[in-house]
């Protein structure tokens, strides 16, 4: 049986992810999405994915939200696609002017994440993107922070998921599209 468009971008995708054992730490195995960026094709793919996904999922999204950084890779490029904005979620104290914050617990600590207070209004409706789902600590803040600013949240995108890590069940009731898990 001939391989599907979609299984043939997803192969051409999973071909540019690198692993790193043990980084940053003894016992982990780093998916490095890297070498996506450098291949035009892959990256592609991952676009087209992602774009076919939101137009079949969420056709009223307003916005699309990154979580920084590499939701900043992906992020402006969707929502051009889309013709929609583009919103950024960073760390604290990265961005100009009044901001909205939420504080959330990492492996190692705790971090903030904030968005400029004029960035997303009540309801507008966002999907949230990123490169990556481990624990899910991230895309939750950035999803609290949406919810202060009285968004609708469609939906949250990832390129890799790392299924044992058990994110997706702390994002619920949200739903997750990831390309690629492990």
């Amino acid at each position: 049986m001939a391989e599907s468009k979609e299984e043939s971008k997803l192969a051409l995708i999973t071909r540019f992810i690198r692993q790193f054992p043990d980084f940053p730490s003894k016992g982990i195995v780093f998916r490095d999405i890297c070498p996506i960026m450098k291949h035009p094709a892959a990256l592609t793919a991952v676009m087209d994915l992602f774009e076919k996904h939101v137009r079949e999922t969420h056709p009223l999204v307003d916005l699309i939200v990154g979580i920084d950084a590499r939701g900043f890779l992906f992020g402006p490029l969707l929502a051009q696609r889309l013709g929609v904005g583009f919103v950024m979620v960073r760390k604290k104290g990265k961005l100009p002017g009044p901001t909205v914050s939420v504080a959330y617990t990492l492996e190692y600590g705790t971090a903030e994440a904030e968005i400029q207070e004029d960035s997303v209004s009540p309801g507008q409706k966002v999907v949230l993107i990123d490169d990556l789902l481990a624990t899910g600590g991230t895309l939750f803040a950035a999803c609290e922070l949406m919810k202060k600013q009285g968004a609708e949240i469609l939906g949250c995108l990832v390129v890799v998921e790392l299924n044992d890590l058990s994110g997706r069940e702390k994002l619920k009731p949200h739903a997750v599209f990831s390309l690629i898990q492990y």
